[in-house]
């Protein structure tokens, strides 16, 4: 029940409706939504792999570069079981939405490949992960399409993937992909950026209602890096966190979990299970909290699930976190969605951040990075606030709003080839 249509959600006429909500409030036109329509470039990939066990396996690998009007594409590259070039697709176009939110000049792109990376060793996904690179190699690059982690992806692939690149080429690019461990050029905080990125979010939106964290309650959805670091922010804020949960089960306190024992704990078993009073991934989503942090995957909340849904706030710490049916019923009750365009922006604020500092090979400190992400962030949010108050929508239809009039307005100076 609490995964059934999950993925039916995902697709271009939801995200379309949801985009022309917000036209009525910009001055786009229909010629630049055609542009946003239809990805540049869409690839797929047959990856034979050689197996520990000597037979070859053929795996299936995706890249789709949505738009480039801002600037090179950008976007992440996930590991994941049943991933399609179709979902490739909606994540590459709502991540052209994220960077042209965050007023950064890149595009957006997403890829991956359909496999399980649990079930390989580690051979094998180098082995993988070197023939994915390969295959993409002379469709990326610092200039083109720039590649990024995501689910079930981690630095040390990044770093396999920026080996591969520049072996085949000759050359020693680093800006071909970010998230990468520092000694190869990575940026400090970019697993955290995301998670400390809503947290600041979080923040402001209470503030703009009226309302403070301070002993709030909330709940996380999804305790990896990003929820882990949202969780930590918001307690640094006043807040109770009062259940996590992950893919093997959940952990509840009323009174607020210890994060530095939960931190140890799952360090140690490699889950948050069994940490306190045990609940479901399921349970976690109808707990009556304040503020409920989305950060797993797309398609945590859904039709089939959203009835149960009791949070004041929900946060999409993720993509496309709340399909749109599901919104709908969300606003029905009462609830605010704070949208994955400002909510995950940090994410992609630390990537650019350090493709920058690849490009011109100038390295800031761990503290000037944070400083800027904070900046970016609150430039971010304020501007989406702004619009909502201006012309009384919700927080997406303002984030969507901005992202299509900046698009709009790149298209319109580019022009049409001929």
């Amino acid at each position: 029940m609490y995964l059934s249509g999950r993925s039916s959600g995902l697709n271009w006429q939801g995200l379309m409706e949801q985009l022309e909500q917000a036209l009525p409030h910009t001055s786009v036109s229909e010629q630049s939504l055609m542009f946003f329509k239809h990805p540049k470039r869409s690839v797929s990939l047959s990856l034979p792999v050689r197996m520990d066990d000597g037979r070859v396996q053929v795996f299936k690998g995706f890249r789709s570069v949505h738009s480039i009007a801002l600037g090179p594409s950008m976007g992440g590259v996930r590991y994941k079981t049943g991933l399609n070039g179709h979902e490739c697709e909606v994540l590459a176009a709502i991540m052209t939405l994220k960077n042209a939110v965050a007023d950064l000049p890149l595009g957006g792109a997403k890829g991956g490949i359909d496999v399980d990376p649990a079930g390989l060793s580690p051979a094998e996904l180098q082995r993988l992960t070197r023939r994915y690179t390969s295959e993409l190699v002379e469709l990326i690059g610092p200039r083109e399409d720039v590649l990024a982690p995501d689910v079930g992806t981690s630095e040390q692939v990044m770093a396999w993937m920026l080996d591969t690149y520049n072996e085949n080429l000759g050359n020693n690019a680093l800006g071909v992909v970010v998230g990468k461990p520092i000694p190869l050029g990575g940026n400090y905080g970019s697993k955290d950026a995301r998670g400390h990125g809503a947290a600041v979010v979080a923040e402001r939106v209470f503030e703009e209602r009226g309302e403070s964290l301070k002993n709030a309650s909330v709940a996380v959805f999804g305790y990896g890096d990003a929820g882990r670091r949202c969780a930590e922010g918001l307690r640094e804020r006043g807040a109770r966190i009062v259940a996590v949960s992950d893919s093997a089960g959940g952990a509840y306190d009323s009174g607020g979990l210890h994060l530095e024992g939960l931190k140890a704990h799952r360090e140690l078993l490699g889950s948050v299970q069994g940490f306190a009073t045990a609940l479901t991934p399921a349970e976690l989503l109808a707990l009556d909290v304040d503020l409920l942090i989305l950060s797993s995957d797309f398609g945590s909340i859904h039709a089939g699930n959203v009835a149960d849904v009791r949070a004041r706030y929900v946060l999409e710490a993720t993509s496309r976190a709340v399909l749109p049916e599901a919104e709908r019923n969300l606003k029905l009750q009462g609830s605010v969605v704070i949208p994955d365009l400002i909510a995950s922006v940090g994410g992609v604020i630390a990537n650019y951040l350090e493709w920058v500092q690849d490009a011109s090979n100038f390295f800031w400190q761990e503290d000037e990075i944070l400083s800027a992400i904070d900046a970016r962030v609150l430039v971010a949010v304020n501007a989406v606030l702004e619009f909502s108050r201006l012309h009384q929508t919700d927080l997406r239809i303002a984030a969507y709003a901005l992202a299509l009039e900046k698009l709009h307005n790149a298209s319109h100076l580019r022009g049409v080839y001929p």
